[in-house]
Parts: C-alpha cells; sequence; structure tokens
C-alpha cells in the first residue's frame, strides 16, 4: 500500500495588477493555501484553497483552511492509502464537516498524485475529456467605466478574451445600468457581456434591474440576490428575458438539487471549491444536465494550480454553454507556476501531462510564502 506520510500547508501572498471591486470587498491581493500531499512512493501532490476577500464571500478563509488541515484534516489523512482517493475523501467526509474548500485543495493533491502514478491526465481520471480547450470571460471590475472600456478593448485586441463580466451592484442601480450600457454600446457585437451582482440587490431591485439589463442588450446575470432566497431566484428566473445563473447558492450536489428542482436558475456556475471537490462538481453538472439548466465554469480566482484542477474537470463536461471564468492567475502579478498557463486565442488549453500537468516554481513559491524567512542586510551608513 502507498500510503500518506504527511500533507503541507501554507499560504502565499500575491498583488494584484489592479484593484478587483466586487459588491462585498475591493481585493488589492490574493491569498492562496497551497497543500503538498507526501506519499510514501515518493510522489507529492500539490492542491490549492482559494478564497475571495478573506471571510467576505463565505465562511472559510485561507487562514482558517490552513489551521483545519494542520489541525483536523491531514492527522486524518496520514496512513491512508495514497492510491485510493474515493476512499481517503470518504473518510475525510466521515470525520469532517463543511470545509469543502479544503476538502478540495486535499482532493486536488490525492488526484494530482495518482496521475502522476498512473501516467493519467486529472480530466481522465473524472471522467475523461471532450475537449482540449476552454473558453475564458474576463471579469471587468476596476469600477471605472473608461478604464473597463479600455481594458476590454486590449483583450479583444490581443485575442486573451471577447467575453466580459461586470461586478455591479455597489452603486446605485441606475448608475449600475449606465455603467454596463456604456460598455455594452463600445463592444456592441464584437464581445458578450454579463453582469455579477454578488447578492447585492433585494427581489425589488433585481426584477427592475434585470429588466433594464434585458433591454440594453445584457446576455446574463449571475446571483443578483441573496443565496438563501431560492423561491425569489425562482420568481424571477420565471419572468426575465435573459438568463439568470445561480453562484453562491450552489454549495455542493444538495443545493444545485434544490434549485434544478424549483426551477430557481438558468445556468449553474460550477465551482470545484465551493462544491466541496472535483467529484462533486461533477455531481453538479450531472444534476444540471439532467434538468435542463446551462453551465459555466466558475472561479473563486484561483491561482493557476486551482485554476488547472477546475479546468481537468471542466474539460469533461458534455456542454458548457457560457464558457469558464478562469482567469485567476491572470489577474495575479506573481508566477508561481514552473510554466505560465496556456492562455490564447480567447481560450486556456488544459495540460494532457499527468495528473494536473504543472509544477511549481519552488523557488519563487519557498520566497512568497506568507511564512518565509527573508534576511535583510544592513549597509553602514557612510
Amino acid at each position: 500500500m502507498v500510503e500518506i506520510e504527511h500533507v503541507e500547508s501554507f499560504l502565499v501572498d500575491l498583488p494584484t495588477i489592479r484593484s478587483h471591486v466586487l459588491a462585498m470587498a475591493t481585493m488589492h491581493s490574493q491569498t492562496l493555501c497551497m497543500v503538498r500531499l507526501h506519499c510514501s512512493d515518493g510522489i507529492i501532490g500539490i492542491g490549492e484553497a482559494t478564497t475571495i476577500g478573506g471571510l467576505a464571500y463565505g465562511p472559510e478563509s485561507p487562514e482558517s483552511i490552513q489551521l483545519n488541515i494542520e489541525t483536523y484534516l491531514g492527522p486524518l489523512l496520514k496512513g491512508c492509502d495514497a492510491t485510493r482517493p474515493a476512499a481517503t475523501m470518504a473518510r475525510l467526509a466521515g470525520h469532517i464537516v463543511g470545509n469543502n474548500f479544503a476538502k478540495c485543495a486535499i482532493e486536488t493533491a490525492l488526484l494530482d498524485a495518482q496521475g502522476k502514478r498512473l501516467g493519467l491526465p486529472v480530466s481522465e481520471l473524472v471522467g475523461g475529456r471532450v475537449r482540449d480547450r476552454l473558453p475564458v470571460l474576463w471579469t471587468l471590475a476596476s469600477g471605472n467605466t473608461a478604464l473597463d472600456i479600455d481594458e476590454a478593448e486590449d483583450m479583444i485586441e490581443r485575442g486573451r478574451h471577447n467575453a466580459f463580466k461586470l461586478k455591479i451592484g455597489k452603486r446605485t442601480l441606475e448608475d449600475d445600468i449606465t455603467h454596463v450600457a456604456a460598455i455594452k454600446r463600445a463592444l456592441g457585437g464584437r464581445a458578450s457581456v454579463r453582469v455579477d451582482v454578488n447578492m447585492a440587490w433585494d427581489e425589488t431591485t433585481a426584477a427592475r434591474g434585470i429588466e433594464m439589463l434585458a433591454d440594453i442588450g445584457c446576455d446574463l446575470v449571475e446571483q443578483p440576490i441573496s443565496r438563501f432566497n431560492r423561491a425569489g431566484m425562482a420568481r424571477l428566473v420565471a419572468r426575465a428575458r435573459i438568463p439568470i445563473m445561480a453562484d453562491e447558492a450552489l454549495t455542493g450536489p444538495a443545493s444545485a438539487y434544490d434549485f434544478a428542482t424549483h426551477a430557481a436558475a438558468h445556468v449553474f456556475a460550477v465551482k470545484i471549491e465551493q462544491s466541496g471537490g472535483l467529484f462533486a462538481a461533477k455531481q453538479v453538472q450531472a444534476i444540471a444536465d439532467a434538468a435542463g439548466v446551462a453551465l459555466y465554469g466558475g472561479t473563486m480566482l484561483e491561482g493557476g494550480v486551482g485554476s488547472i484542477a477546475s479546468a481537468h474537470v471542466f474539460a469533461t463536461f458534455p456542454s458548457l454553454s457560457f464558457g469558464t471564468e478562469l482567469f485567476g492567475p491572470l489577474l495575479l502579478t506573481e508566477e508561481i507556476l514552473a510554466a505560465p498557463l496556456d492562455y490564447a486565442d480567447f481560450s486556456l488549453g488544459v495540460p494532457d501531462a499527468p495528473g494536473l500537468g504543472i509544477a511549481l516554481d519552488d523557488d519563487r513559491v519557498n520566497f512568497l510564502r506568507r511564512d518565509a524567512v527573508r534576511t535583510t542586510i544592513s549597509i553602514p551608513a557612510a
């Protein structure tokens, strides 16, 4: 038996290329909780857990994820059979309630290690890919209309993105609609324009806002109201002229089933962390497909490891009507992978090497990790 010898977790803090303005937080940096899973056959699997704005988005933060892995998940994993990821994750599920993000990081590392062991990409371990490249959207979230238009124009010209999501909900409804309308007018038919409200509206505001967004040519509205108001989402879906997508409300297969059976979303934003892992995300996809709900590959603004783990899963989806949002690494100023991800032609390439098909730049990671020991050289005064 190949045993799990120990699990290493640490934090890496990376600045963003610009302020990223959401309804619940403004981000200037991103913190990644990185995982290395060491096995008795010498194979090391890597994983990542990342949240948005610390605790602003949900109940887990990078700091709590690291603490819980070190205190609870890691000791449970020691001695488990590394060649049986499903059985190992079942053991965690039997002892750990919730903590979807932490569990996802562990499952990612288990599958990376197993893929390396078997010589197979993770995509082949979770169902088999049906595509090698994924369309990738870019989020315009500076909060400044002119800057957002310039940024979108640059992305289109460079062939990097031709679908854009606008973060709204922090300003008045009228100001938000004016902002979206100006960007849609500038881009015209060259790009898809969608919005993410991040639950900032009440149902009455959402009903007005969705109508106004439909009038200006917006293609999709993401999570306009509270994640807990499933009945309100169903009422909005029943009357909307453009698709409404559930995001924060989806916390795994059970919530996906609830939303599907109550017709509370036209589209599901599938996130491996929010779902509780790669296989749980596949269950969300299966529920959506059975219910006729369209799919979108979501992000928690992960770095390279989490983004590629998501890409391996999304590459197996038979249909991905609204593309993906796996741009997280492009928002960061620092590269922590040995080789950057393959972004080109408005898409992201899914590696076909064993495991995740990527490797960390260990020297860079060791320099950037929060607990790094850095030597300061004192220069004597002249």
